[in-house]
């Protein structure tokens, strides 16, 4: 059950460990595979889950229906490059472009996303603790104990943020590279780096970090310093990686500059892990600690417990580790994943603990808010390290038990980790006046009500959902990046039917008008009784009881 250091699992290892991989993340997920044309995170409440399918739905067409224009999403019109107001998603909407095309379905394609999204962070996490612990039997433990791990059920409404997997393959990668330095392993080491950072720039920067950490380390720990082959192989990688990342990252960077974005430390400080989101958890197993955590007060809104499982094997595991001789790979295997640990639970407590407000000067942080997100570097950790106790575990049995313990221990991990079955939401049943919409010219379209007050703001998201069916520019919009004159505008349009709300939709050349009657809160005849006066300059294109669609034949 061993393999060489430096190799990779054959073809059909990982064909068959993918397989298993989506057999976990179908199980993990259920009842989701029920119904993956209909269900997701798609209340009205839950704008990032929104913001997601419209995310995977325009990325997925729009690579194949006009990649050119790609960054120019319909949405903040009259604005461009607005997809990048937020995570592009691009690796990510690439893998639903097969399930968008053959159905046209935004909901299924975000949902296959999701599920390879599982699959992809178990086989990658296979390789790596497999690499590491040479053994398949405690891998396949270990990738579940990183893969389905409480942090990553908790965000489930943000699909870049389950792209887990291009770390464990990045520090797989650098460790190929350190075993045999290489141009060709460099460059597969910059097609990992590229590929976590085109699936969710957070995890990006994380695994640029931990790789020049591990560079760095392997160049004193095996004697690289002067090896001319190793530093022409993390030239390579570094080569690689840029090239395929810099020409995606203009966007963001003008975007930048155009709009004076960037994330505060304030941000930072809002955003930063707490000591007792170490301890919460919504997996099944873990509601007793969640309950004790709740008497405690309010957390932060984190959820980092790694799982019993992974806390009590990672442990064991860090113990024998560095019980070993000098010479051993596990002895280096406890400084590099023990170091990262450390590091990244430090940085993950924001600028108040010191460390992130010391790597916050590099240019890449100023995109990132969240310093928690940092705990996930630390399950990965104790993956590696549970991966090394379960391999001294089985050893110590005879062979003819150590399949019986490999699946106990699997068992054990998924019942630690579950939480099934998940709440999913049916996909809301969309006006039938969308219909006619999608037959009509292209033009601006303005969605009422418009929330105007920033706290409402993320009810927007629900028209970019409903785009989907159209695809029509919007003046509404949803994002990270809220633009200047999209607030000063969305308080007049807020008041909307006015002369003054008419007047930004003539500056804004909107020429359909989409009103919610639904969506009113009982003020529907009373915005009826105010668009009267405005009526011979409107043409019905359709109605139904919930929603009137417009066309502006003329402005008041």
């Amino acid at each position: 059950m061993q393999d060489r250091p430096g190799t990779i699992a054959p073809a059909r290892e990982i064909l068959v460990v993918t397989v298993a991989g989506l057999a976990l993340a179908i199980a993990m997920t259920w009842p989701l595979a029920t119904g993956l044309g209909s269900l997701g995170r798609t209340l009205s409440v839950d704008a990032d889950g929104q913001y997601s399918i419209w995310n995977i739905a325009w990325v997925s067409r729009t690579l194949i229906a006009d990649p050119r224009h790609l960054f120019d999403a319909n949405i903040f019109y009259p604005h461009r490059t607005t997809l990048a107001y937020s995570e592009a998603n691009l690796l990510p909407g690439a893998l639903g472009i097969p399930a968008y095309w053959l159905t046209r379905n935004p909901w299924l394609a975000t949902n296959v996303v999701m599920l390879l999204a599982f699959a992809s962070a178990f086989v990658c996490a296979y390789l790596l603790l497999l690499h590491l612990s040479r053994d398949r039997r405690a891998a396949a433990a270990g990738a579940i104990l990183y893969a389905f791990c409480p942090y990553v059920f908790s965000h489930l409404s943000h699909i870049q943020l389950l792209f887990t997997g291009g770390l464990p393959l990045s520090m797989l990668m650098i460790h190929r590279v350190a075993d045999q330095p290489s141009p060709r392993r460099g460059a597969a080491l910059g097609l990992a780096l590229a590929a976590q950072a085109l699936s969710c720039a957070y995890y990006g920067i994380f695994a640029g970090l931990m790789v020049g950490f591990a560079a760095l380390l392997f160049a004193f720990t095996r004697r690289l310093l002067a090896s001319m082959p190793y530093w022409v192989a993390i030239a390579a990688a570094a080569v690689t990686s840029l090239a395929i990342t810099v020409p995606v990252f203009i966007p963001f960077l003008r975007v930048q500059a155009e709009t004076g974005f960037s994330r505060t430390i304030e941000d930072a400080a809002r955003w930063s892990a707490a000591p007792r989101d170490y301890l919460v958890s919504s997996a099944h197993a873990h509601a007793w600690l969640l309950a004790i955590v709740k008497r405690a007060g309010p957390w932060s809104g984190e959820v980092l417990f790694p799982g019993l499982f992974a806390l009590a094997f990672g442990i064991a595991g860090a113990a024998i580790a560095v019980r070993r001789r000098p010479v051993s790979r596990d002895r280096e295997t406890a400084l590099l994943y023990g170091a990262l640990a450390v590091l990244a639970f430090w940085a993950s407590f924001g600028p108040a603990a010191g460390l992130y407000g010391a790597l916050g000067h590099l240019p890449t942080f100023s995109f990132l808010r969240a310093p928690s997100r940092m705990g996930l570097v630390v399950v990965l950790a104790l993956a590696v390290f549970a991966s090394i106790a379960l391999r001294t575990l089985f050893g110590a049995l005879p062979e003819a038990r150590r399949n019986l313990a490999a699946a106990l221990a699997g068992g054990l991990a998924i019942a630690d980790l579950t939480l099934v079955p998940i709440r999913w939401y049916r996909a809301p049943v969309l006006p039938s006046s969308y219909t006619t919409l999608a037959s009509q010219p292209r033009a601006p379209v303005a969605e009422f009500p418009f929330y105007g007050e920033r706290i409402a703001f993320p009810l927007h998201a629900q028209y970019m959902l409903f785009s989907t069916s159209h695809w029509m520019p919007l003046v509404n919009g949803y994002s990270d990046v809220i633009p200047r004159d999209f607030r000063d505008a969305a308080a007049v349009l807020d008041s909307f039917p006015s002369d003054d709300a008419f007047r930004v939709l003539a500056r804004h050349r909107v020429r359909y008008i989409a009103i919610h009657w639904d969506m009113f809160g009982g003020r529907g005849q009373e915005i009826r009784n105010r668009l009267e006066p405005y009526a011979p300059t409107l043409r019905t294109l359709a109605a139904d009881e919930r929603m009137t669609l417009y066309e502006v034949m003329r402005y008041p």
